[in-house]
């Protein structure tokens, strides 16, 4: 008791704790920043990793289909087969461009979101700080 009436009436000791509450406040909250900024950057690298593969995958997906859609053509005996071949060939690179194309952006998606999820909470958790 007796402690705490010279914290009153002594100024500079009460300036002193509050100081020091508040830069204890602040230390807490940078780290909380830096550790949701570490875990959203290293998100974000695992997932444009995984970008990366997807779009190799489907680099090479796409190069040998060429290579068999170009066999294909190159042993059709009549007008016709071609044209009627080179349809069909068109038609199935159109259906995968769109499959791939809703793949991508999906992925795409879940890694933006992944990467921005850490940030996110420790948004939330200083908004309701604040509000306390």
């Amino acid at each position: 008791m007796l402690q705490r009436s010279k914290m009153l009436w002594n100024p500079n000791q009460r300036t002193s704790a509050m100081s020091t509450a508040a830069f204890e406040q602040i230390t807490a909250a940078t780290k909380a920043n830096a550790e949701a900024l570490t875990q959203s950057g290293n998100a974000a690298i695992a997932g444009f990793q995984e970008l990366a593969k997807a779009y190799q995958a489907l680099a090479t997906k796409n190069a040998e289909k060429l290579t068999s859609s170009i066999q294909a053509l190159a042993t059709v005996k009549s007008p016709e087969e071609f044209v009627s071949l080179q349809q069909k060939l068109v038609k199935e690179a159109v259906d995968a461009a769109v499959a791939d194309s809703t793949k991508i952006a999906e992925l795409t998606t879940s890694v933006f979101n992944a990467a921005f999820e850490p940030v996110k909470k420790q948004v939330e958790a200083v908004q309701k700080s604040v509000k306390k």
